[in-house]
């Protein structure tokens, strides 16, 4: 790791002098200047992870030179060197935005332990940043893997309610992502630098609840040895996102839309109103308009949470985002374990696509975390996924929702029947005629009328066939 650069700004040479053999005494790199005008020529030209200036200078002075620094790097830390008994000056550095002041004459233990101190927390704050766009990345619309029109719906949603401090409930089975979209919401917003703060309200009491919402002062229970601050109250100027708002109680649905109404409450056993700019997203894999006729919830709550409805499809019904979210768990998995898988067997790709994933995204990541942790070659087969997805490996046929006559719907039947032959058998037109009792020529004149194949040789995928020989035909 190479050696952390300082500059030293100072008029007095002998000063100068001075902090350079201290610093390099410790591990640092230096250069030293005896302006402002010169200091911000040097970090024109120069990467540095500190700035070290005297306050008083002919010319620019510290102040001044803290505010250009400050203005070409924010990121900069400035440690600025006072004469002694001149709190005036350093009070007014450090609201400029100094990381710190050394009064003259220092200790040289002093300009050690400020400087190091300076450091660490630029490299704190600078892991902060990278984490903090690492978390952006991650959960931004783009980086949610899904190619489906059902899906790009959901992302043109998500990314208009973003912008706003409208409630949103995210509905959908469970395993189909809803936490994602909350956080995407979240990380895409004008409170993305604050809180967001998950509560999942399953198999929660309702006195546990409460406590986890609002929170609680000492002694309100048994067991309440400390004051504890509730999820509203840590969301405060950020996101809240509760899961399984379905399961909520009566009586902790009038609590919940009370802090929607007046964006307040108070913690348990306490007196205190406590005030909070909470943006809420409520997930549920309920149907909580039903829910509402039966009584079960309350239709003024639904009303203040269903502002934007984010509707999440299952699975099974967008097949099209399988084989992507497959190779993306590869992806991640692989890297996990260091393992070198490096493909999927179309065949597999053909059991995924065909298993209906009761358990929806979380049930997929499963299996391919399961397959890569299990698997014994670079390439993932059948045999690597639960039983459940193996034994979709059979021909499955579907009549045609828009029925037809009788050649219409044959003809539909016939095509799926090639297409889902093809899959399974890794586009090999030599093995789907033998599996389907036909010559070759045959399936090349089938191919060609359903638009399966092009006069050119290239499968609807785009492969070239190369299983065409003088024998086949």
């Amino acid at each position: 790791m190479p050696a952390e650069k300082i500059l030293i700004v100072d008029d007095e040479e002998g000063m100068r002098r001075l902090l350079s053999r201290i610093l390099v005494k410790e591990g640092y790199e230096t250069a030293a200047v005896g302006s402002g005008e010169e200091a911000m020529q040097q970090v024109a030209h120069d990467e540095f992870d500190l700035v070290i200036t005297d306050m008083k200078m002919p010319g620019m002075d510290g102040l001044q030179l803290l505010a250009e620094l400050k203005g070409f790097d924010p990121q900069l830390p400035i440690i600025v060197m006072t004469a002694y008994g001149t709190v005036e000056s350093a009070v007014q550095a450090l609201r400029s935005g100094a990381y710190d002041f050394i009064t003259k004459p220092f200790e040289t233990d002093a300009i050690r332990m400020t400087v190091s101190k300076a450091l660490e927390h630029e490299r704190l704050l600078a892991e902060n940043r990278y984490l903090h766009e690492e978390l952006e990345g991650r959960y931004s619309v783009s980086g949610i893997v899904g190619k489906s029109q059902a899906m790009q719906d959901v992302f043109d949603v998500s990314s208009s309610v973003a912008v706003s401090n409208a409630n949103v409930l995210i509905t959908g089975e469970s395993g189909t992502g809803k936490e994602l979209i909350a956080r995407s919401i979240h990380f895409n917003s004008s409170r993305k630098e604050k809180p967001f703060i998950v509560l999942n309200c399953a198999a929660l009491s309702e006195g546990v609840l409460e406590s986890e919402l609002f929170g609680h002062e000492k002694g309100a229970f048994s067991g309440a040895l400390h004051t504890k601050k509730g999820r509203f109250e840590l969301a405060d100027q950020g996101t809240l996102f509760i899961d399984e708002v379905g399961e909520m109680s009566l009586a902790a649905q009038v609590k919940l839309l009370r802090v929607l109404q007046e964006h307040e409450f108070e913690r348990v056993g306490g007196t205190r109103t406590i005030g909070v700019d909470v943006r809420l997203v409520a997930a549920t894999n309920k149907n909580l308009e039903q829910a509402v006729k039966n009584g079960e919830f309350r239709e003024d709550l639904f009303y203040r949470l269903n502002v934007v409805n984010v509707d999440l499809p299952p699975l099974r019904s967008r097949r099209e985002d399988i084989e992507p979210l497959a190779r993306h768990f590869l992806d991640k998995y692989t890297a996990e374990t260091g393992k070198k898988i490096e493909e999927i067997a179309p065949k597999a790709i053909a059991c995924l696509v065909a298993y209906d994933w009761p358990g929806n995204v979380r049930e997929l990541e499963n299996a391919m975390e399961r397959a890569v942790v299990l698997a014994k070659t670079p390439t993932l087969t059948p045999r690597d996924f639960p039983q459940g997805v193996q034994e979709t490996d059979q021909i499955c046929l579907s009549l045609p929702e828009r029925g037809g006559s009788l050649t219409e719907i044959l003809e539909d039947l016939e095509k799926q029947l090639i297409v889902q032959t093809l899959n399974r058998e890794g586009r090999s037109q030599t093995r789907t005629a033998e599996i389907l009792g036909i010559k070759r020529t045959t399936l090349r004149y089938k191919m060609e009328k359903y638009g399966l194949v092009t006069r050119g040789g290239e499968g609807d995928e785009g492969e070239m066939d190369d299983d065409i020989t003088s024998d086949d035909a």
